[in-house]
């Protein structure tokens, strides 16, 4: 066991884990954030991601001592109180329908946004492809990403 340092949305925590242990299971077991969520446990489905020195980072297949920035999940994208604009977006939008990928829909694509604030829909695509939805519901995803661009932009 080790003693490792983490700051998560601004806070900071100290846990006592193996080394090697994914960073999804000491988010999800030791620090209770329902976020990120276990998919396929292989880095290949999207549903644990969180972001990661700006980056969307799949947090299944992250050792927790690797992490030395700052990580920001779901819970941390709101602000005061008020959801972050891709959140409002996937309310307008209607996106979820079992609402299993939504974590990691919408931290991919705020990864996204922080880097290119105005998409094409070919960039939106590509951005998103590694990001699995059993429900197919990848149009609406598109245009909440879109929505939201137009408020964070």
């Amino acid at each position: 066991m080790s003693t490792i340092t983490l700051k998560v949305n601004g806070a900071t925590h100290t846990v006592d884990v193996e080394p090697l242990t994914p960073l999804l299971y000491v988010l999800r077991n030791d620090l209770g954030l329902q976020g990120p969520r276990f998919g396929c446990g292989l880095g290949q489905c999207g549903a644990c991601t969180v972001i990661i020195n700006g980056v969307a980072t799949r947090s299944c297949i992250t050792p927790t001592s690797a992490v030395k920035d700052e990580i920001t999940t779901l819970e941390g994208i709101a602000k005061d109180g008020k959801l972050h604009p891709l959140q409002q977006a996937w309310i307008d939008e209607q996106v979820p329908q079992c609402g299993f990928c939504q974590n990691g829909q919408i931290m991919t694509a705020k990864a996204l946004l922080d880097r290119n604030p105005h998409p094409t829909d070919a960039q939106i695509r590509q951005g998103m492809a590694g990001t699995l939805c059993r429900c197919m519901t990848y149009y609406r995803i598109q245009a909440a990403i879109k929505r939201a661009a137009q408020v964070v932009a």
